[in-house]
C-alpha cells in the first residue's frame, strides 16, 4: 500500500491474468486499533465506512510452518492427509455452524454475544483457518497467489457494473 501523502493509504491491487496485468484501485482508508475508516463515493457524495481490518501478522505463511511445526512435533504427519484434513475442516465448520443454529440472523459485528461466545467463535473458526492452510499445504496450493487469481475471475464473473446489490448467480446475467 502506498501512502498518498495525506495520512491515508491507496489500496491498490494489481492482479496478473493471462500475462497482462490490471489495477483495481479500490477506497482510500486508514487504521486506528484495528478499524478502518473507509472513505469510499457513492454517486459522487464521500461516505464514511467503519471495516473491521484483520492484525497483519501472523501471515498465512506463518501459520503454515506454525502448524507445521506442531504437526511434527508430535508425528502427525501421517494422520494429515489431504481427506483427512479435509474432513476434519468440514467437521469444525459444522462447530461454527452449531455456534450459530437458532439465533436467526446475526447482526454484524455479533453485538448480542457474550465474550465467552466470541471467544469460542475464535476457536472455532481458527481451526477452520488452520485445517484450510494446512490442507492447501498438502495439495501444494499456493493460498495468497490462488486468491489473487480467483478474486480476477470473479471480477470477470460479477462486474460491478452488472451486479451492483443482486444476489444472483454470473450465469443469470445477460451480456
Amino acid at each position: 500500500m502506498a501512502t498518498n501523502g495525506n495520512g491515508l493509504k491507496d489500496d491498490v491491487s494489481t492482479i496478473s491474468t493471462n500475462g497482462g496485468s490490471k489495477v483495481f484501485a479500490k477506497s482510500h482508508s486508514t487504521v486506528v486499533n484495528g478499524a478502518a475508516t473507509e472513505t469510499s463515493s457513492q454517486n459522487g457524495v464521500a461516505v464514511q465506512l467503519q471495516r473491521f481490518t484483520f492484525s497483519p501478522e501472523p501471515t498465512i505463511e506463518d501459520i503454515r510452518r506454525m502448524q507445521a511445526e506442531f504437526t511434527d512435533e508430535r508425528n502427525w504427519n501421517q494422520f494429515h492427509q489431504p481427506r483427512n484434513l479435509l474432513l476434519a475442516m468440514v467437521g469444525e465448520v459444522g462447530e461454527v455452524s452449531e455456534l450459530f443454529q437458532w439465533r436467526g440472523e446475526v447482526a454484524d459485528g455479533l453485538p448480542d454475544w457474550t465474550e465467552a461466545e466470541r471467544e469460542q467463535l475464535a476457536h472455532e473458526l481458527s481451526d477452520v483457518l488452520i485445517y484450510l492452510v494446512e490442507l492447501a499445504e498438502k495439495c501444494r496450493v499456493d493460498l495468497p497467489q490462488a486468491v489473487l487469481r480467483k478474486m480476477a475471475l470473479n471480477r470477470l464473473k460479477y462486474p460491478a457494473s452488472k451486479v451492483h446489490g443482486s444476489a444472483k448467480k454470473y450465469t443469470e446475467y445477460k451480456d
